[in-house]
């Protein structure tokens, strides 16, 4: 099988939409001030790349439930993929300035480009608070244009169907940014003592910030828009929950296991952001003494040299830590694949959408 993102020329059809209406946008830019054209560009280079595994569940409930291959109805499942990748872009950009990232996806975050433009071309002011405002900026230009292409994509179906794929879209967006609230408020919160507790404020977070967007609401979305019924949409929803806390434990994972050479982030890099995950809350309830002192020291220092990100991860290893998350992604995953098999699809779109729940879970980036 080909890449399962590709099936249908969907990937090329979501970069087209995204293309389009980044044209648009650059256009409209222009006119209010040529300089601010930089900003079409950054968000280029972010959007150029990506899994489109958003804009792919969105895809294929939509045929799983019934939609066709080609018509105004297939146009408006590839376009609410576009307009999720447009949000997701919105929810990067201030994601990085807010863990003070410096790369994304093997490049310099926003942020730190814009950063580099100001030094480089000896401007006045703090060359870091320059970058953070622009980064900001561009996130909120994205986010409109997610708005502006959901409303796009929507405007052929029925009324009653555009609504409730709207009313759906705009909960996502809701929940995304109080997830990262959520999560700004976790670190810093007292952490540490009660690692059961810090284990279910971990998984409220991810829930909130990035299952629901990731998975679930993709899946809903795509169901609506085909005319899916009550009972298909609460199937599929259903099986989207486990298999988004699957999805966004699995970046975990990564985030400290990762290699950087796949990830394009440097080793370790959650580690020195001080990310307080469900990895890291395990290994406070299963660690040795010096195991969770170690992860209390020096979880969440930016210095942390190699050999610092080497014995952090042998401290997660040996508590047993990772196998546990592990096993729990299997679980949550076993979960998910149990609900599509029951659920109402198509066959085609079932085996589809069973394809996409292993790469969204059984990847190295």
């Amino acid at each position: 099988m080909p890449d399962v993102v590709d099936l249908e020329n969907l990937r090329a059809d979501v970069d087209a939409a995204v293309s389009r209406h980044l044209a648009v946008l650059e256009g409209q830019v222009a006119v209010i001030g040529r300089d601010a054209t930089v900003l079409i560009d950054q968000a280029a280079a972010l959007l150029s790349g990506g899994k489109r595994l958003r804009a792919a569940f969105a895809y294929w409930s939509f045929r799983a439930h019934g939609g066709g291959d080609a018509g105004h109805e297939r146009e408006a499942a590839v376009r609410a993929g576009a307009a999720l990748e447009l949000f997701q872009a919105a929810a990067l950009l201030h994601d990085d300035v807010m863990d003070a990232s410096d790369t994304r996806r093997g490049l310099p975050t926003a942020h730190r480009a814009f950063q580099a433009r100001h030094a480089a071309s000896g401007w006045a002011g703090d060359p870091g608070r320059f970058g953070e405002s622009a980064a900001i900026l561009l996130g909120d230009l994205c986010l409109i244009a997610a708005q502006r292409e959901i409303a796009e994509a929507l405007a052929p179906l029925p009324v009653d169907r555009a609504q409730a794929v709207r009313t759906q879209f705009d909960a996502m967006q809701s929940e995304v940014i109080v997830g990262q609230y959520l999560d700004v408020l976790v670190q810093a919160e007292p952490w540490g003592v009660d690692p059961a507790a810090d284990e279910e404020r971990a998984r409220a977070v991810l829930r909130a910030k990035s299952a629901s967007y990731s998975v679930r609401q993709p899946l809903v979305i795509g169901a609506l828009i085909a005319g899916a019924d009550a009972a298909q949409v609460a199937a599929v929803a259903a099986a989207g929950q486990p298999l988004g806390e699957a999805f966004q434990l699995r970046d975990d994972v990564l985030g400290v296991f990762g290699d950087p050479e796949i990830t394009g982030k440097p080793a370790g890099d959650d580690l020195r952001e001080g990310k307080r995950t469900v990895l890291a809350a395990r290994t406070m309830a299963a660690g040795d003494a010096h195991q969770r002192a170690l992860l209390t020291q020096r979880l969440g220092d930016p210095g942390l040299t190699d050999a610092d990100v080497t014995a952090l991860r042998d401290a997660v290893v040996a508590s047993g830590a990772l196998d546990g998350v592990e096993q729990l992604i299997d679980d949550l995953t076993r979960t998910a694949l149990a609900g599509l098999e029951t659920a109402a699809l198509t066959e085609r779109g079932r085996a589809v959408l069973i394809a996409l729940t292993h790469a969204a879970v059984d990847r190295a980036a």
